[in-house]
């Protein structure tokens, strides 16, 4: 049996992926283009798992002094000699990622800058013994590796020490080795992130603008650094009087197809491994985005499924995407559907249609989630909503990607259903009450209530099956009010499985609810079709064992807001 390459799941080291024989889809054409229209400083903005930390580390291998050409063999960059012989492991690299730079207050944050800042700057240890460096440039090293005595990995900097690391460290490069210095900055904007949520976002701001501004402006010991990051943050914020600044969006058709898997790369995968049968439900599932002219798909998901179908070739698609991050943007987009336009068009967004909105790229943390229109740039930079055609300017036609990204909408549609729904308690009351007494006509008024309230499925590109799921869930929500009754959702029962039963031990009742969707909006004949299924079925064959001695059967029809 041929063994096959490993799926590098979480590897972000390219010379980790290409030394130990995992597989990889060559993105080396990158550097072709970044070394052919490259700023002094580069910013590329990519939503998250879309292999911007893997293609910094590619960076690194390829221009670093003493790295190791091999790497490279095979590849597409491999093809240009010229281009190689000139660039290729001839530059010093200053490459951090400040993704670990977090912590609950700013002087926890600011010791993991120094910690991240100082373990790079310990990589050049070497710098102490260069003939090229004056005893006192070499004490100037010396600070930016200097631990604290007390706490043995701690690094000691001063403010003013800290400010200057990275221009610091470039000048001692550029001085041993009489070359300037390529910098590398992954995840800029992190900290950011981190700060805000944890009220010292001020401080944060000051700290990262002079750490960026002595080390990308007016630095003649760099050559080029490259930024990547999920936000374009402000100018005004992080980025002042940086004039030398080129910054490379979702929008932009330079560099479109280096960032996340393109169709031909995912079908040559799925080729490799013998799962081309799956090519449907993965361009399904996890294609969509459109990056500057052309449609990608998540490498995340993409490698994590097809590493699941390896092991089982009927695996079902999960959100794999959705599980490394809280979705808090979807979430507070969802919460301003009391707005009615927003209900309406969150509505229209998971039907498969598409919304058109100025978006605003720059953006500060504190202006994220100020108005419904800041969200809807969020949404749109962080790769929960993605254009569709060309822009007109700042006009962009925007749409859910695909299907993973569809549910996570639904799943906070909802959530956010839930938790409004629980404090109405007298009309949840009344609707448990009517459902236990046979009262069909109240169910159906205050069914209908909760519907017209919340924000509609009415998804065209979805089955109908998926459609009933959305009315399904919302009944479970309703029902879960009641804490006493045992309520099970597709038990087998009978001959299948019904979709909700309820069991009401201290009166001796059962109640089994079959939902339909009715495409046609003939809802009298589904809900018959759901009491033909109940009986055919002998769904309350399993009530009857369980000692209920009465049971109601409920066929409930949903088309859009109808019930």
């Amino acid at each position: 049996m041929e063994m096959k390459k490993k799926l590098p799941i979480g590897i972000e080291e390219f010379e980790k992926i290409r030394e130990e024989g995992f597989y990889y889809i060559d993105k080396t054409g990158l550097i072709k283009e970044l070394l052919y229209n490259w700023g002094e400083v580069n910013l590329f903005t990519r939503p998250r798992r879309f292999g911007k930390s893997l293609n910094m580390s590619m960076l690194k291998c390829f221009f670093e002094i003493g790295g190791k050409r091999e790497l490279f063999d095979g590849l597409e960059i491999a093809d240009e000699k010229e281009l190689c012989d000139k660039y290729m492991g001839k530059f010093p690299v200053v490459s951090i990622s400040l993704k670990g730079v977090s912590g609950d207050s700013f002087e926890t944050a600011r010791s993991m800058m120094c910690s991240v800042i100082g373990k790079e700057a310990l990589r050049f240890r070497f710098l102490l013994d260069s003939k090229r460096l004056s005893s006192e440039e070499k004490m100037m090293y010396s600070q930016l590796i200097m631990i604290d005595s007390k706490y043995a990995q701690i690094f000691q900097m001063s403010d003013s020490v800290l400010a200057e690391s990275f221009r610091t460290l470039t000048m001692l490069l550029e001085k041993h080795y009489g070359q300037a210095v390529i910098v590398l900055i992954d995840e800029y904007d992190v900290p950011l992130a981190k700060a805000f949520d944890n009220q010292y976002y001020e401080p944060m701001v000051l700290l990262l603008h002079n750490l960026f501004e002595r080390a990308l402006k007016t630095n003649k010991s760099l050559y080029l650094a490259v930024l990547t990051g999920c936000m374009r943050i402000s100018k005004e914020s992080i980025f002042t009087d940086l004039n030398n600044l080129k910054v490379l969006s979702i929008s932009d058709v330079r560099f479109d197809k280096y960032f996340g898997f393109t169709d031909a790369d995912v079908k040559k995968l799925l080729e490799y491994y013998r799962l081309s049968g799956a090519y449907h439900t993965m361009k399904e599932w996890y294609k969509g985005y459109q990056f500057g002219n052309i449609e990608v798909y998540c490498p995340w998901d993409v490698i994590n499924y097809c590493d699941t179908l390896r092991a089982d070739k009927d695996a079902m698609p999960q959100n794999y995407w959705a599980n490394t991050s809280g979705n808090d943007a979807v979430k507070h987009f969802i919460e301003k559907s009391d707005n009615g336009t927003v209900k309406r068009e969150i509505e229209r967004l998971v039907a498969g249609e598409e919304i058109r909105k100025e978006i605003h790229q720059e953006l500060t943390y504190h202006d994220m989630y100020q108005s419904v229109d800041n969200i809807w740039s969020v949404l749109f930079t962080t790769g929960y909503l993605t254009q569709r055609g060309k822009p007109d300017g700042d006009v962009f036609s925007l749409a859910i990607p695909n299907m993973e990204i569809r549910k996570i909408f639904t799943r906070q549609i909802m959530e956010y259903f839930k938790e409004t729904v629980e404090h109405d308690g007298e009309t949840l009351n009344a609707f448990c009450e009517a459902l236990k007494s046979g009262d069909a006509k109240g169910v159906e008024r205050l069914f209908g209530e909760f519907l017209r309230k919340t924000i509609s499925i009415r998804d065209t590109f979805v089955k109908k099956k998926m459609k009933e799921n959305f009315y399904h869930g919302i009944l479970l929500g309703l029902l879960g009010f009641k804490e006493s009754w045992g309520i099970f959702s597709n038990r087998e029962s009978g001959d299948g499985y019904s979709d909700i039963t309820i069991e009401i031990d201290n009166e001796e009742l059962g109640i089994i609810i079959e939902v339909k969707y009715s495409d046609s909006g003939d809802l009298e004949a589904e809900c018959q079709q759901a009491l033909k299924q109940i009986r055919s079925m002998q769904y309350e064959d399993q009530l009857r064992d369980e000692g209920m001695k009465r049971i109601l059967k409920y066929g409930i029809a949903c088309y859009k807001k109808q019930c």
